[in-house]
């Protein structure tokens, strides 16, 4: 049996080593700049028109903001439908009365106020939008914001896509 050297041993893990880590940099590379397009979605937003506090489940109001923000740096998109729904579901106001265009880059924004209390605790948005292309999916949020007193609340969440277009 042949003695190989320590040092040969090395050099040969060594470059195997740096051969898998180039490798595995490249697929985590291109698997980060991946980004997922689509021509249109519907999207279900949560709202809180307020929620609950304490042992007796005392009411807290909360203003809240429906925010759609065309993430494409290139291509416009259409707004369908913004659509206001209560805790059960039933539909309170349609916010469009008309296609709104959404440049690149471009925002637009629905505002409930604190004092309206008709979607309740589990009112939701339902939010369509289009494009021609396939173009970079909004970023659909809500915000809600309450004081009271000296006490104050803010807190977002995510819209949840629940039917796309490819």
């Amino acid at each position: 049996m042949k003695n190989i050297p320590c040092t040969n041993v090395r050099r040969h893990l060594f470059s195997c080593w740096l051969i898998l880590t180039a490798i595995l940099l490249f697929i985590s590379d291109n698997a980060l700049s991946e980004v997922k397009r689509c021509k249109g979605q519907t999207v279900y937003v949560p709202i809180y028109s307020h929620i609950y506090s304490g042992d007796r489940e005392r009411p807290f109001l909360l203003a809240a903001t429906l925010s759609i923000r065309n993430t494409d740096p290139d291509q416009s998109i259409t707004v369908k439908a913004i659509d206001y729904y209560d805790s059960d579901g039933k539909l309170l106001k349609k916010y469009l009365q008309k296609n709104l265009t959404l440049n690149p880059m471009a925002s637009t924004r629905v505002v409930i106020k604190e004092s309206d209390k008709s979607g309740g605790s589990g009112a939701n948005f339902i939010v369509k939008w289009e494009s021609n292309k396939m173009v970079t999916a909004p970023l659909i949020e809500s915000i809600m914001i309450g004081t009271q007193v000296q006490q104050g609340i803010s807190f977002t969440s995510r819209g949840q896509v629940i039917i796309e277009m490819d």
